[in-house]
């Protein structure tokens, strides 16, 4: 964790009431850092329904190899999560370490393996001790409170400077819902799936099909739109869910109609963690909604705007407050998606900079500079070619962004 805590953090965090039908608890055990909580466990007293999207890399660390196992089960009854060590690529001892803290999960809670997933965060490559707190996990099955959100989002922090919560209400079948949400990312995120590590519990009645395709769609215009740093992580995991322990409320099904409100919240508390891990970039000082309009399709939009978002030239110039809109025109270039020079038309916030392939006639420097002493800057490109439409969000890149992940390790 970096000694400061980032300008863009939230000046409040959101008040985390207890979602019913899970229990937190979380214990110190020294993975890597001494004196700081760094194992979480999550207990469902009751089987919850469950839903996950993982990493798209090929090199996936331990703990999502166990979770895409376990995942087809559809239930989960605890989620055991470490932060200061990825356990990926680690091998057959990653492989071990997993089971043996599977086992002890499941024993601490008298359920069968397969309801048990895993998440790790940290270094890769580092061989991880599972008896550090494998021997921990009785304590926390029996220890854990409903009042727990809070903490639980400190424990599973790496390089983050503050935790990351988000909650919301939703109706579902006449009854009130609730959905609460941890997430932890800095670096080394663009998802392309989720966000590093990110749990979400809601105590309504879904079963595990239907969470998963809310889950799947809700990633695209969430989790799988910002970057940090153009990299994708090992062990990208967001799981949701269902403890069904809502009362009064009947059990949906995938075509309810009653669904659209649940859907919506699910969304903006996605996108809501979403946002807090770009504002949340290792040695950030500014973020940046890229929106990407008259593209040929949506996937052509978004492609354009992770190709401007994702350029560390765009991302100097925005640390720099400097309205270079030539590196804009650069990214949109590069991207291998349908552009005309002669139809692009480039804004920072409500300031044109460029039309019509160039620099526009009434182009104020000073006031392309006062957008980019702004902490939120809004960058829009109209490639002039469609209706493809899309919004990533990223953050400048620092000097210490650099100094951060120059020694990581040390």
């Amino acid at each position: 964790m970096s000694g400061s805590i980032s300008p863009l953090a939230p000046k409040t965090y959101a008040e985390m009431p207890p979602v019913r039908g899970v229990r937190m608890a979380t214990a110190a055990a020294g993975i890597k850092y001494k004196n700081r909580t760094d194992v979480l466990m999550m207990v469902f007293d009751r089987p919850a329904t469950v839903a996950g999207v993982f990493t798209r890399s090929k090199c996936p660390s331990a703990p999502v190899d166990f979770c895409r196992a376990n995942l087809p089960g559809g239930i989960a009854r605890a989620v055991v999560v470490n932060s200061g060590n990825a356990n990926a690529f680690t091998g057959r001892k990653g492989r071990e370490s997993t089971k043996m803290t599977a086992e002890a999960a499941a024993k601490a809670i008298g359920c069968a393996e397969s309801e048990v997933f895993l998440a790790s965060t940290g270094v890769i490559g580092e061989p991880l001790d599972a008896t550090k707190f494998s021997g921990v996990l009785d304590g926390l099955a029996s220890n854990g409170t409903e009042d727990f959100w809070f903490e639980a989002a400190k424990a599973i922090m790496t390089t983050d400077t503050y935790p990351k919560v988000a909650t919301r209400t939703a109706e579902l079948g006449g009854v009130t819902v609730r959905i609460n949400g941890i997430a932890k990312g800095a670096g080394m995120i663009a998802p392309d799936m989720a966000t590093m590590l990110s749990f979400v519990v809601t105590d309504a009645a879904i079963p595990a099909s239907v969470l998963q395709s809310l889950l799947s769609a809700g990633v695209g215009p969430t989790f799988n739109s910002v970057t940090v740093d153009s990299d994708t992580s090992t062990s990208d995991t967001l799981m949701l869910f269902a403890t069904g322990a809502a009362e009064g409320q009947a059990t949906v099904t995938a075509d309810d109609a009653s669904l659209d409100g649940f859907r919506s919240a699910l969304n903006d508390l996605l996108r809501d963690l979403a946002l807090q891990v770009v504002r949340d970039g290792e040695g950030a000082r500014k973020m940046v909604a890229v929106t990407v309009e008259g593209a040929e399709n949506d996937e052509a939009a978004k492609r354009i705007a992770l190709s401007i978002a994702n350029s560390p030239l765009v991302k100097t110039a925005v640390a720099g407050e400097d309205a270079n809109w030539g590196r804009i025109v650069m990214a949109v270039g590069k991207s291998g998606e349908m552009a005309d020079r002669d139809r692009l038309a480039i804004w920072f916030g409500d300031v044109r900079v460029a039309v019509d392939g160039e620099r526009d006639p009434t182009y104020s420097e000073a006031a392309a500079t006062a957008v980019m002493k702004q902490e939120d800057i809004p960058v829009r490109v109209e490639i002039g070619l469609g209706n493809g439409r899309a919004t990533v969000w990223t953050c400048d890149l620092t000097k210490e962004y650099v100094e951060i992940n120059g020694d990581y390790r040390s």
